[in-house]
């Protein structure tokens, strides 16, 4: 496992981090024990970063890592969560105010059986730029909120999420600077996507450090494919249908050479997360980012994905 710094928090990462959202079954149902001992299994063999949020499986995310943190020592692990994005019974629900954020904080504490957060990060931001408001409210109200739990101690560093690059880049040229102290991006530095690529120049002269997510590109990339809920073109779908064909042709599957690409060849991206509840699944992906990458079936697989390669779709 390779260690990288985050920006500059201090943080020295794994290069594979363990996202939570696989806990809140929000993929497929799940067995609690197995998802505590999916954790447990990630911390042992070398992962020292994990994200969570209480959207993830509304509050189940955070509840089943809250007891599985339980027997793990804090100084093994940075722990990042999440404040705007939430939901109940079916229905999600945006509240990026200052007043939810800081009781959003304490809330996951509790459930997370913590007593300070390394990561805050505001869920999602895009979806704050279409309420009133728009992202100046992110800038004018959420940021300072978790800035004061910042100055506080409760959460040792603040950061943003979303899908669309273009979004992070603004709220951090609108951010009074050192608000912002990391992005995190998804679906955007995987084999058919490598958008993150074109902004890493801008958050490295800005001191921030880049959070990659979901180099599965959520289910595009896998040998089990994309959920029916995926928010991908057809087209795209098909793409990556014919490239993970070619790859078990290959006798390699696409699973592993996907992880490989998103964790090894950019050291400017700090960490890559990915998700699973099955601790046998952790430990083969911790085994596949170990090893060398076939960089020729890199380039073949992409070649098979062709003129599909940085489609994009909206988030949901």
């Amino acid at each position: 496992m390779i260690y990288n710094e985050i920006g500059k928090t201090g943080m020295r990462v794994s290069n594979l981090g363990f996202g939570a959202s696989s806990l809140g079954g929000v993929f497929h149902s799940i067995r609690e024990d197995d998802g505590i001992r999916a954790v447990h299994v990630a911390v042992d063999n070398g992962i020292n970063f994990i994200d969570v949020s209480p959207y993830y499986g509304y509050l189940m995310a955070e509840t089943v890592l809250g007891k599985a943190l339980k027997d793990i020592p804090r100084n093994k692990y940075y722990l990042s969560t999440k404040v705007g994005r939430y939901g109940k019974d079916g229905v999600n629900t945006w509240d990026y105010s200052a007043k939810r954020a800081t009781e959003s904080v304490y809330e996951s504490m509790e459930r997370l059986n913590v007593d300070y957060i390394d990561l805050i990060n505001v869920h999602d931001i895009e979806f704050q730029a279409a309420l009133p408001g728009g992202l100046q409210k992110i800038v004018d109200e959420t940021l300072p909120a978790l800035v004061e739990l910042r100055e506080k101690g409760i959460v040792h560093h603040v950061g943003i999420t979303d899908l669309q690059p273009e979004n992070l880049r603004w709220v951090v040229e609108h951010a009074e600077k050192g608000m912002v102290e990391s992005i995190l991006n998804f679906c955007h530095y995987s084999l058919n996507d490598t958008l993150l690529a074109d902004y890493l120049g801008f958050f490295e002269m800005n001191d921030i450090g880049v959070i990659n997510a979901s180099p599965f590109s959520m289910g595009l990339l896998s040998r089990r494919g994309a959920p029916d809920w995926h928010p991908a073109t057809w087209a795209l779908r098909e793409a990556c249908k014919k490239a993970t064909a070619y790859c078990e042709q290959k006798g390699y599957p696409i699973d592993k050479l996907a992880i490989q690409f998103s964790t090894s060849l950019n050291p400017r991206i700090a960490t890559t997360l990915f998700s699973s509840a099955n601790p046998d699944n952790v430990l083969k992906n911790i085994q596949y980012v170990n090893e060398p990458m076939d960089e020729q079936l890199v380039s073949e697989v992409q070649q098979i994905i062709g003129d599909q390669m940085f489609v994009r779709w909206k988030n949901s």
